[in-house]
């Protein structure tokens, strides 16, 4: 990948639906040049499926992470155990014996069995247990009606199907289609991203631990490393319970890029300490979430 591919692939994550001409004029390239670069990240499995689920906003769930070391004989099997739960969406392997594992929770009560869980089948002795920032303050007062969910259903594993498409599956009208959608997006009631797996590239891609010094504050701290690696970190996630770490996806070409990323990033004011590990491979998974029981009542298209 190159710079234009991540950006491009960073734009498709924001909204999978984003239309060509757009993503052409908001990079400089041309809607087929913008075309050839997707067609060549699908057929590198670097881009695997145009996704759209109900936004985590709209379900009120929460996003956790449970990571360590883990002391398995055969690492490589450790996400066929791990994804057999079903709030598991994400396993990462990365050096040093790392695992990652990624969770939605319908709630946080959750959280001790899904923890218990990771910590038993990743067979990680001492795990870290992150939560992401939940956006309270923005959960949506409307809710999804049955045809939302038809909708969105037709859109699962393919978001970018035209409405016309979708009006035929959900037989609705096109008009009555494009209005729940964009209502939907809209009111944040719709996720609509693409599954990426930029390990499939031959580029290098770590996951960096940042620890921020206890005196200084880490919305700052995270603000100057977006601002100063815009065109590096795919990814930041700063805990809402571990006031002192963020955890960033970085991407680079080479090793030494990357070695020179880590050490510029730890000459940064307010940071305190900086850890790579490397990502090997990853696994993403079906979740509760991508299997919403439609809503029971009469149907209406208004």
């Amino acid at each position: 990948m190159d710079k234009t591919d991540v950006s491009l692939c960073l734009s498709l994550m924001t909204n999978s639906r984003t239309p060509y001409h757009e993503l052409a004029a908001k990079l400089g390239l041309s809607i087929n040049a913008v075309h050839k670069r997707i067609k060549a990240m699908m057929d590198l499995g670097i881009i695997r499926t145009f996704t759209a689920r109900q936004s985590l906003v709209s379900l009120g769930a929460i996003s956790v992470w449970v990571y360590g070391r883990s002391e398995a004989t055969n690492l490589s099997e450790a996400h066929l155990r791990l994804k057999t739960d079903d709030h598991t969406y994400w396993v990462a392997y990365s050096g040093g014996g790392y695992i990652y594992v990624g969770g939605y929770l319908r709630e946080l009560s959750e959280l001790e069995p899904f923890v218990t869980f990771v910590q038993r089948e990743g067979e990680i002795p001492d795990p870290n247990v992150g939560i992401a920032p939940q956006m309270s303050n923005q959960f949506p007062k409307e809710k999804l009606q049955a045809l939302d969910f038809e909708i969105l259903a037709s859109l699962r594993k393919d978001s970018r199907k035209p409405v016309s498409v979708v009006a035929n599956e959900v037989r609705a009208s096109s008009k009555t289609v494009h209005r729940r959608l964009e209502r939907m997006i809209e009111k944040g009631l719709v996720d609509l991203s693409i599954d990426w797996y930029p390990d499939a590239s031959n580029d290098i891609i770590a996951l960096c631990h940042v620890t921020v010094g206890r005196q200084s504050d880490k919305l700052k701290v995270l603000g100057a490393l977006r601002q100063s690696y815009a065109q590096k970190v795919l990814l930041d996630v700063p805990f809402s319970n571990l006031p002192n770490q963020v955890v960033m996806f970085l991407w680079t070409n080479s090793m030494k890029q990357m070695d020179d990323l880590r050490e510029s990033i730890g000459k940064i004011e307010g940071v305190a300490s900086v850890i790579l590990n490397v990502l090997q491979i990853g696994y993403m998974f079906d979740t509760w979430r991508d299997r919403p029981g439609l809503k029971s009542g009469n149907r209406s298209h208004a």
